[in-house]
């Protein structure tokens, strides 16, 4: 049997776990393997060579530990899901035409995507078209697929931008400076929400919960006046600020890309505070670096598991994670809606109970909770 794998769209740590686990758990089975280079591009024939290469255990063996992806990936190209008037998405159909040919011409029985939201649904129209594929969900956002606790990337994302708030606190400490993180989450906050928790930041700012500035700054002044010396606030690059996202321009292309709301909230705090502020935008380094163990163990079974479906031929599946075990949904079903978080869940009152704020409610008097203390 011979089978394909690729990975498109961003890259997270864990996709070189799941890579190790598809290609050992297929040749366990007697099964060659064959990995397309740079996403779906990997299917479509290229002058003077081939964009593929067969993975062997040799190959992949101790892989899991590397971030990025052996294969290469991108989130342009040929492959860009086109969506019309009505909301019916669709692939050019020569690309479509030119990918099925590869497919034939190689034997595939099988190809594994390992992607985002906009790669599923590449893979959801590959599989409309009768193809046989799996889809194996990857997003440090968290934001794939409301029928999966968890995604690949998500925990290693989490892990860096903690660190990154304990060092950025030591030396706002220091100088009793505001400090404002900007992290990655374009529709959802699940990255601000879980790193705010767990670095004991001040405020988080989420797309899901819209947020009064002057809440915030009441927050900051009334934490000052308890005698706090540092602030931290932590926002989602897709929060909105007086009810608008906040984008940045290629000056090369003048295409906008979303961003930049760490600086302008920066500014706005400092300004109506009068209390000195700085921003940090984390950005690729959410993405980049070794995966954590929770990443590393996810994208193994992922690729096990990716494996027994195609031994079942069960296909037009995405693989999700529902408690300790690994199930299956039909792709549809998994980029039906995204998975956001829930204003009302436990872990935003758990945060609330903690004292952080989300900017949508005046901040309670730290110096009234102190004489209650004392």
């Amino acid at each position: 049997m011979i089978i394909g794998i690729l990975n498109s769209g961003g890259d997270c740590p864990g996709i070189n776990a799941v890579i190790e686990g598809f290609v050992s758990a297929a040749y366990r089975r007697g099964w060659r393997v064959i990995g397309f280079h740079d996403g779906f591009e990997g299917l479509l024939p290229m002058e003077g060579g081939r964009r593929y290469e067969i993975l062997t255990p040799n190959k992949t063996h101790k892989i899991r530990s590397l971030g990025g992806t052996i294969l290469g990936t991108t989130n342009t190209g040929n492959f860009v899901v086109q969506v019309n008037k009505i909301g019916h998405a669709r692939v050019d159909a020569s690309t479509m035409a030119k990918a099925k040919k590869t497919i034939t011409a190689l034997g595939l029985q099988a190809l594994a995507v390992i992607g985002g939201n906009g790669s599923a649904r590449t893979a959801s129209l590959l599989s409309e078209e009768g193809l046989p594929v799996i889809s194996i969900p990857k997003t440090i956002n968290n934001d794939l697929c409301p029928a999966s606790d968890f995604t690949f990337g998500f925990q290693s994302a989490v892990s860096v931008v903690t660190e990154s708030i304990d060092r950025i606190r030591t030396t706002a400490n220091a100088h009793q400076r505001i400090m404002v993180i900007e992290v990655m989450g374009d529709q959802s906050g699940w990255i601000a929400l879980h790193s705010g928790i767990s670095s004991a930041a001040d405020v988080v700012l989420i797309p899901e919960i819209p947020f009064d500035l002057q809440n915030v700054v009441d927050c900051v002044k009334t934490r000052k006046a308890a005698g706090q010396r540092e602030i931290i606030v932590v926002v989602a690059e897709g929060a909105r600020l007086n009810g608008k996202l906040i984008t940045v321009r290629n000056k090369d292309n003048g295409d906008e890309r979303l961003g930049g709301i760490g600086n302008r909230l920066c500014h706005a705090l400092e300004e109506m505070t009068g209390i000195e502020a700085r921003y940090c935008v984390l950005g690729h380094t959410q993405r980049g670096g070794s995966p954590c163990s929770f990443d590393r163990i996810l994208g193994i079974r992922f690729g096990v598991e990716a494996v027994k479906l195609i031994e079942q031929n069960r296909f037009g599946c995405s693989l999700v994670l529902q408690g300790l075990n690994v199930g299956n949904i039909p792709i549809a079903e998994a980029i039906a809606e995204p998975r956001m978080v829930k204003p009302d869940s436990q872990m935003v009152r758990t945060a609330r109970s903690l004292g952080i704020i989300f900017g949508d409610r005046k901040p309670e008097d730290l110096r009234e909770i102190k004489k209650k203390e004392s």
